[in-house]
């Protein structure tokens, strides 16, 4: 389905007419989650997570057959105030990696048996450094929505996007401070390994960015346009796709949560298709999970990005399928039941 909108108000349009889940599977799904053979509530949140699933495939009996994972790359014009570790050719250099299939992300979509695509943004074109001016015009944040949306198969069954992007986690703090409020030096990290100036550098990048565009601060994605990036946009996109088509995703670190949380911000409900797949080591992420109501499914440290977090929780929502779909109830296993 090529992507219904033209511009930021008709993509919000598309989002807010998004339907539910589907409450008769959701129903179904928790029925039989009673009548399996286990005691109740005995396999925890796995059985939450199945239902769940259920009711966003409209299957009371779902199953896991195609995964896809997309990575999403972009450049940033806020490199050039030395906010990365690394130089900006390092994004494409991984695009090409990610191609050749030797990145941690594609052996983690082989290991769970998704697909895998990269989409890159525009990297010969950077966004302009926000600090300065809007980030990207609107058609430049629209053509990247539906690069997100349209990199959506039709056939899958469970997204994870991920993404790559020197300078991106200055991008998605600047994000969480925009939408969330607070002192920016709250919101910034080490991410790709920056030493204490770089850290106090990103937090100047991003007050700056913040008092540049206070005008616009009250529309979600209008922020997104003014302090985002093109691989974050490409990731709201995505996920807006599933949305609209009843996917479930697994969200990623800090990155991917950051442009989710502009869907969140835009329309009420956005996100009710999605959990959270890890807590990342970036110490905000917590805090944008917890303002979401997202409780990670993984806490192992992670600080990747590339959608790594959310790949290895693709394992845990398969298990949870996997148990609530294939295991046999008590009457087909002829088992009895516990006693009233």
């Amino acid at each position: 389905m090529t992507a219904a909108f033209t511009s930021l108000d008709s993509f919000r349009a598309a989002l807010a007419a998004a339907g539910g889940a589907d409450t008769a599977a959701r129903d179904g799904a928790a029925a039989r989650n009673g009548a399996l053979t286990k005691p109740p509530g005995a396999l925890g949140r796995l059985e939450d997570l199945a239902i769940w699933v259920a009711g966003w495939q409209g299957n009371a009996r779902p199953v896991i057959a195609a995964p896809q994972i997309i990575v999403f790359a972009g450049n940033h014009g806020i490199c050039a105030q030395g906010v990365s570790a690394f130089p900006p050719e390092v994004t494409a250099q991984m695009v090409g990696n990610f191609s050749a299939g030797g990145a941690a992300i594609n052996q983690l979509a082989r290991t769970y048996g998704a697909t895998m695509s990269v989409v890159p943004l525009e990297l010969e074109t950077p966004t302009h450094d926000f600090t300065t001016g809007p980030a990207m015009s609107e058609a430049e944040v629209v053509s990247a929505l539906r690069a997100g949306w349209d990199a959506v198969a039709r056939d899958t069954d469970l997204l994870v996007v991920g993404e790559m992007g020197i300078g991106n986690t200055t991008v998605a703090a600047a994000l969480g401070a925009a939408l969330m409020g607070g002192d920016p030096a709250d919101w910034v990290g080490r991410g790709s390994g920056v030493d204490d100036a770089g850290v106090a550098r990103k937090a100047q990048v991003v007050a700056a960015g913040l008092a540049r565009h206070a005008d616009v601060l009250a529309d979600p994605l209008q922020v997104l346009r003014c302090l985002g990036g093109r691989e974050l946009a490409g990731m709201a996109g995505a996920i807006a796709r599933a949305r609209v088509a009843g996917i479930p995703v697994v969200l990623d670190g800090f990155i991917c949560t950051a442009a989710a949380l502009v869907l969140d911000r835009a329309v009420s409900g956005a996100l009710d298709h999605a959990v959270a797949g890890h807590v990342s080591a970036e110490a905000a992420h917590g805090r944008m999970l917890d303002a979401l109501g997202k409780t990670p499914l993984l806490d192992l440290g992670l600080r990747l990005g590339e959608g790594s977090g959310a790949a290895v929780a693709i394992g845990i929502v398969q298990a949870a399928v996997a148990c609530h779909s294939g295991m046999a109830t008590f009457e087909e296993a002829a088992v009895a039941g516990k006693s009233a």
